[in-house]
């Protein structure tokens, strides 16, 4: 086990990780600073159960030779290797062998957790979240039959989910979200029944989610942010597999109303404001009202001189 996270080391990931560590089984360079692409030398840890690069900057493409991770390409091999056997370290001094329990706080799921020997031996997982790798999700990784953890999450992946996604039949936890993934979501991964989170969103993805009881059960947020993407849980309804916008137009139309009706309700208390303010004060102060209605009187007068003479007028020329 190689443990070396949440440090200050930088620089790229050297080489001889893979050509002099070729049995590790645990890799965690987790929250360092480590830039530049993934050796491909990190392919040749075939015993690899748990590799953990995330937070880090590193860049380029994931390597197709990730299928070379044979102990995650077993479904049981290590698992039962391990719950049977204890660790044996010898030591040339006594020339005896003793068993010496293991604890390991890792990273799993995305949450930090305690592990010891017999927890250990079940984790099969990838954690390159939180990077700036881009490029495609390789095909290859369709033949890691025990992963059981994959996060490849903050990244910049563009293309298409593998279509045989579905083939990780033991994925309890799948995390894709916050890249530029395209395409429709693999009709395949409704048949993983272990799936238990699954997080899709901040992508661009299209299409209708399929159907399948683990992936109607997830939260709606687990697929947001993907415009063009229809489909239970999501509120957006599917025409022909297409995203409808009928929601989109509802939702304009009722923002109209909400201002229309503010608009009239602005207009009568401003109508009613400016009235009591002028009649009010006339009917309050006794000379403001004497004066109102003094000019009401000369108005009158006035349009009444002014009619009587254009009618005159009018009669005179006739």
């Amino acid at each position: 086990m190689v443990d070396i996270a949440e440090n200050r080391l930088s620089g790229s990931i050297p080489n001889w990780i893979g050509n002099e560590l070729s049995q590790l089984q645990f890799l965690s360079l987790r929250s360092n600073y480590f830039r530049g692409s993934l050796p491909l030398q990190i392919c040749y840890l075939k015993s690899i159960q748990l590799l953990d690069l995330s937070q880090n900057n590193l860049s380029g493409q994931i390597p197709k030779c990730i299928k070379n991770f044979f102990s995650m390409a077993q479904l049981t091999s290590l698992r039962d290797y391990y719950e049977g056997h204890q660790y044996l370290v010898n030591t040339s001094a006594t020339k005896s062998n003793f068993s010496y329990d293991l604890n390991a706080f890792l990273m799993w799921k995305g949450s930090e957790q305690m592990f010891t020997n017999s927890g250990l031996s079940l984790l099969n997982s990838i954690d390159l979240s939180s990077n700036e790798l881009s490029g495609e999700i390789p095909k290859e990784i369709e033949g890691l039959f025990g992963l059981v953890s994959l996060n490849l999450s903050r990244n910049q992946l563009t293309g298409k989910i593998p279509s045989n996604v579905g083939e990780l039949t033991s994925l309890e936890f799948l995390d894709l979200s916050r890249n530029q993934l395209v395409g429709s979501i693999p009709s395949s991964l409704a048949q993983i029944d272990r799936l238990t989170m699954l997080d899709l969103s901040h992508n661009n993805l299209s299409g209708k989610i399929p159907t399948g009881t683990q992936l109607q059960s997830f939260d709606a947020s687990k697929y947001e942010d993907n415009v063009d993407l229809c489909g239970p849980p999501l509120k957006e309804l599917c025409i022909d597999g297409v995203a409808r916008q009928g929601p989109i137009i509802k939702f304009q139309e009722d923002d109209n109303l909400i201002f229309n009706r503010e608009y009239y309700i602005s207009m009568t208390i401003g109508f009613a404001i400016s009235f009591w303010g002028v009649f009010g004060s006339i009917l309050i102060v006794h000379s403001w009202r004497h004066a109102y209605f003094k000019f009401l009187n000369n108005l009158g007068d006035t349009l009444y001189v002014l009619t009587t003479v254009k009618v005159f007028r009018i009669c005179y020329k006739t």
